[in-house]
């Protein structure tokens, strides 16, 4: 997994980007892209599965940003996930749009796949901005139990801390990483809030 900064930000900053933003100040822009690149560039990557396709999302991301700053409200919630909503939007946008072109040419599959697709990439994006935005506590478990391959006995002892609390913080992983799918699914709006807010 890529990393990406997961440091918590302060709704003030927020509000004085989108404003830097509004002013036409190129430092900010270069603050906002320092902080997200990677995030937007992980996103889109997710969804398209292909390094060219993830540049030119990122570059359209900080464009729109750097173009219509007044699009983000503070009010709605976090820069970040604003951010992270319109990189997922222009992303399946783009996924769609390459795809029904390949259908359209003769290509195999059917317009189902494709929807097929786009909810499995949908899943693997919601469920990468989660782990990566989750408190590290709980990450640190997931990660233990998923990749170095611990039950709940060892990633306590691997962290230090209680059995109760090594299932604890599994449990809330596990839980926050079942509403990636749960989004997804059929007949749900597709995007959570997280990622599918004022976008």
């Amino acid at each position: 997994m890529a990393t990406r900064d997961v440091s918590p930000v302060p709704p003030r900053w927020d509000r004085t980007m989108q404003q830097r933003l509004a002013r036409g100040e190129a430092a900010a822009l270069g603050e906002l892209y320092d902080r997200y690149a990677s995030l937007v560039h992980g996103l889109a990557h997710r969804v398209l599965g292909d390094e060219r396709a993830a540049d030119a999302i990122t570059r359209d991301v900080f464009a729109h940003v750097w173009e219509h700053p007044g699009t983000y409200d503070p009010k709605q919630g976090p820069l970040r996930s604003w951010v992270a909503a319109l990189t997922h939007r222009l992303a399946v946008q783009r996924l769609r749009a390459t795809e029904t072109a390949a259908l359209a040419r003769g290509g195999p599959g059917s317009t189902e796949d494709l929807e097929r697709k786009v909810r499995r990439a949908s899943v693997a994006a919601r469920a990468d901005y989660i782990v990566q935005s989750m408190p590290a506590p709980l990450r640190a478990a997931l990660e233990s139990a998923y990749f170095k391959r611990r039950d709940y006995r060892q990633t306590a002892a691997d962290l230090g801390v209680t059995e109760d609390e090594a299932r604890r913080r599994l449990r809330l992983g596990l839980q926050l990483l079942a509403t990636a799918q749960d989004a997804a699914a059929p007949g749900s709006r597709g995007t959570p809030p997280e990622i599918g807010g004022a976008a």
